[in-house]
């Protein structure tokens, strides 16, 4: 077991839950995620991580939600330092964008939140701006319920790349 995990193992429950919030700002998922330890191994967490998150109803999503910025913004109100750090390295290709691409990521997530009510949530990780406009595009006709369950999808894909992130710094 890695040194990290194994302190955060021994953690009261409240600095453990606020060591989790930066991964991912659902604050239930934190709580039962917590309340799960201690983990033999990090492969343990992120089995966990998945499981408990596989749980979570809609506010869970959306509380999830706020903490991540537009793409191609820098910051969001709801995020800690941390996040908000991880959310600028994982949208760091949008740093090299065209500005034509710029201005339609804008354009697309102003339409995103007036159909579906949240920011536009894709795990940025190794993809390029052209390639987060293509999904917001490809993503924009579907079904509200439908496109929630996909948000919910890359915030796992996200909070998995952030709780290694976490434990390897």
């Amino acid at each position: 077991m890695i040194a990290i995990l194994a302190a955060w193992n021994r953690k009261s429950a409240q600095e453990a839950t606020g060591d989790l919030l930066s991964c991912c700002a659902a604050n239930r998922w934190a709580a039962q995620l917590v309340a799960l330890r201690p983990f033999a191994d990090e492969e343990a967490l992120y089995s966990a991580a998945d499981q408990v998150w596989a749980e979570m109803e809609e506010t869970d999503w959306m509380e999830a939600f706020l903490a991540h910025p537009r793409i191609g913004h820098r910051k969001t109100p709801h995020a800690s330092a941390q996040s908000s750090h991880w959310s600028q390295q994982e949208q760091s290709s949008v740093n090299t964008a065209q500005s034509g691409v710029l201005e339609e990521l804008a354009a697309g997530n102003q339409r995103y939140e007036e159909r579906f009510g949240f920011t536009y949530i894709v795990c940025a990780s190794s993809k390029s701006a052209d390639e987060m406009l293509a999904i917001l595009n490809r993503r924009l006709p579907g079904a509200r319920q439908a496109e929630l369950r996909e948000a919910a999808e890359q915030q796992r894909q996200i909070t998995q790349i952030r709780l290694r992130k976490w434990l390897q710094p």
